[in-house]
């Protein structure tokens, strides 16, 4: 029988710019009386880890420019913002009332190129939240600051919130991962009945991380880390892995 082991980290605390996460951690396991084993995968909040990187902006400190101030007035957004969006954008997507899609400077295309104003202290004076300069590296960091603390081997996937085109409603998938394979290739394997797959490739980071956010929630729950048990880590591939090449884009 196979078996998939999820729980949150309960009463964890706001993050601050500065923050050490796995301090934080290791007090939130400490205190349910957990430690971290072999091949457990924790599934962290992309906004734990942007506050702690002091990823944040202020709108009043932003100065728009004309093409932010042309695209502001299309889609009925704050001119600040909008800038803000381009600063972290290489593209507009798409665009229309309310609605801003962009590619992000690190490939994903996104509503907003991910700034938050939800759950952020000060978010209603104008503070906003960017994502992870690298959510790769970040990843990356924790995941070795955890081993040397409980000298085991982990993954990490650092998990956010996204919309999807042609589907209602956001998703988590993993912006960032290390310690496990982020995208599955199966093509030139086979099937149940011997028949070679051709086209198989699984955005397996991307599944966990929309497991772990059943539990994290999406309002006001305040989970931002999640354990996982029972899955088999095998190698390491990183989260940008499952970025599609432009080149690849069949709907533009």
């Amino acid at each position: 029988m196979a078996r998939l082991c999820l729980e949150t980290l309960d009463d964890f605390p706001l993050v601050e710019p500065g923050d050490d996460l796995c301090d934080l951690i290791c007090a939130s396991l400490h205190a349910a009386g957990q430690s971290l084993k072999d091949g457990d995968i924790l599934v962290v909040a992309q906004k734990i880890v942007s506050k702690a990187e002091g990823r944040y902006r202020t709108l009043a400190d932003i100065v728009p420019g004309a093409d932010a101030r042309a695209l502001a007035a299309e889609t009925d957004k704050d001119p600040q913002l909008v800038q803000a969006i381009l600063d972290e954008s290489t593209e507009v997507v798409r665009k229309r009332k309310g609605v801003l899609i962009v590619r992000h400077k690190r490939g994903w295309v996104m509503a907003q190129a991910g700034i938050d104003q939800s759950n952020i202290e000060g978010g209603d004076a104008g503070r906003i939240l960017l994502l992870p300069e690298d959510p790769d590296a970040s990843a990356l960091r924790l995941k070795e600051a955890l081993e040397k603390r409980f000298g085991v081997a982990l993954a990490v996937v650092i998990a956010d919130s996204f919309g999807r085109p042609f589907r209602n409603g956001t998703t988590g998938i993993a912006v960032g991962a290390a310690g496990l394979e982020s995208f599955i290739d199966k093509r030139g394997e086979t099937d149940l009945f011997g028949k070679k797959l051709m086209v198989s490739t699984i955005a397996h980071a991307d599944e966990i991380a929309s497991a772990a956010s059943v539990l994290m929630g999406q309002a006001d729950e305040g989970k931002p880390v999640v354990l996982i048990r029972g899955l088999d880590k095998s190698k390491h591939v990183p989260a940008s892995a499952l970025i599609r090449p432009i080149e690849e884009d069949m709907f533009r």
